[in-house]
């Protein structure tokens, strides 16, 4: 691995050719982009990596950074409280309702929301000064009964009452999903695909949702081929944890 500047070049060379590779325009922004705005979101997963190393990235032009635990998550955005307003934080693990509080009050996109009472808590909690916080719904594409995120057959009603919340408060912008590991790109492509169709039934139920956050660093070919809108990328960017 090379410095993480030279890593982040790597890696939008990549979303860039897999762009080529299915006819997309490969619009590579560093921020969450504004509802309807076209672009492919990379976000950063800074996850168990220090200060040091968001802050070599943000040298690097990075802005959007996407964070796993809690915790970890609020001493960081502490410490880097100087690169605010510039940075943006988004929490990609899961979210337990007795820490929604502080989740409001410190970032800006929450992508792991799987049931209403977590978004209920979101949108009650969330500073009236601060902008909306944006959300995404995880949801379980693959079935496995370790991993969070809501069934697709209870997706549109989870959807309908999240997306019915103040927007003032709480804006839902789209789905995310953590597929199990697959190799080969139509295998990967499998689940991505699975999400996207989601997406679709509910923007034709009359949602007007437009952000898919799927694909990692193993599988974000298969992920932009699929239509991702927002790539979560670690070990690609930051290194092997």
């Amino acid at each position: 691995m090379g410095s993480i500047g030279s890593n982040l070049q790597e890696v939008k060379r990549r979303i860039a050719a897999a762009c080529a590779q299915c006819g997309r325009d490969a619009n590579i922004v560093t921020r969450g982009t504004a509802p309807g705005e076209p672009g492919i979101v990379l976000l950063a997963v800074s996850k168990t990596f220090g200060t040091e190393a968001v802050r070599e990235a943000f040298a690097a032009g990075q802005r959007a950074f996407g964070e796993n635990y809690v915790q970890e998550a609020l001493a960081k955005i502490d410490a880097l409280v100087d690169l605010r307003p510039a940075i943006e934080w988004h929490l990609i693990g899961p979210l337990q309702s007795n820490k929604t509080r502080p989740v409001a009050e410190a970032f800006d996109w929450v992508h792991s929301v799987d049931r209403l009472k977590i978004a209920e808590r979101l949108a009650a909690q969330r500073p009236p000064e601060l902008p909306p916080l944006q959300l995404c719904l995880q949801v379980n594409v693959s079935g496995e009964a370790s991993k969070s995120g809501v069934a697709p057959a209870e997706l549109p009603a989870l959807a309908q009452a999240v997306a019915a919340l103040s927007r003032e408060r709480v804006v839902l912008r789209g789905l995310m999903s953590i597929p199990e590991p697959a190799a080969g790109l139509a295998a990967q492509r499998a689940p991505h695909r699975a999400l996207r169709e989601l997406l679709a039934a509910l923007n034709a139920r009359g949602l007007a949702l437009d952000t898919l956050s799927m694909g990692m660093s193993a599988d974000l070919e298969a992920a932009v081929a699929e239509g991702s809108t927002m790539l979560r990328v670690g070990t690609a960017v930051f290194g092997a944890r």
